[in-house]
């Protein structure tokens, strides 16, 4: 027959790890679902993810690694429920394999299943680029030289203002001038047309 203090003690100890095991249940997250890679470039790219309904998730950590190389790119972030990353600094033409954990208070969950890409060619993505595709560079580069060239006609236009202004003041002043001009060689063409005579009269030929 087994002793009561026996009894007690076994008890106990199956309790507590029954209070574990529901609280490392608790603390389990699963892994982050539906794992993808967008917006690929040459030297960037965007991994978004979702989270099954009621995960106690506060951030996220994510494992970035070329393939066939051991180094590793670890990104963590917490305090936020953001279900997407940019991933930077990437080589041109390369694979690389991204894992996501979630994280809550507890720790972190399982890796998600691996997923794998491809970065293009700095050629191949120029030469996939179409001919009416227009980046904001592009536009930002387009709007600099309109402002130049806006720039370049105001002042064009300033310069012709001020030369036809001071062409109507020279024209105003030469023609302010001709009325004096013309009594002047009126005047002297009467004095000399026509002599007066010492005393007074005009010269006759006697018949």
């Amino acid at each position: 027959m087994a002793k009561p203090g026996l009894s007690a003690a076994v008890l106990l100890l199956l309790l507590g790890f029954l209070s574990v095991s529901s609280v490392n249940a608790d603390a389990l997250l699963s892994a982050p679902l539906n794992v993808t890679i967008r917006e690929i470039e040459v030297n960037s790219a965007v991994v978004t993810w979702e989270i099954l309904e009621g995960d106690p998730v506060i951030g996220f950590a994510i494992t970035q690694q070329k393939k066939d190389v051991r180094m590793l790119r670890f990104i963590q972030e917490v305090n936020t429920t953001t279900r997407s990353c940019a991933l930077w600094d990437l080589d041109e033409d390369t694979e690389y394999i991204v894992h996501v954990q979630s994280i809550s208070m507890g720790g972190s969950s399982p890796p998600s299943e691996p997923v794998l890409f491809r970065t293009p060619k700095e050629s191949e993505k120029m030469a996939s680029k179409s001919p009416d595709e227009v980046t904001m560079e592009e536009v930002g580069q387009a709007a600099q030289l309109r402002a130049g060239e806006l720039i370049i006609i105001v002042v064009v236009l300033i310069m012709w203002a001020g030369v036809i202004a001071l062409f109507c003041r020279q024209y105003d002043i030469i023609k302010d001038n001709e009325p004096n001009n013309n009594k002047d060689k009126a005047k002297n063409s009467s004095e000399c047309s026509t002599p007066e005579h010492p005393q007074g009269g005009l010269l006759r030929s006697n018949v």
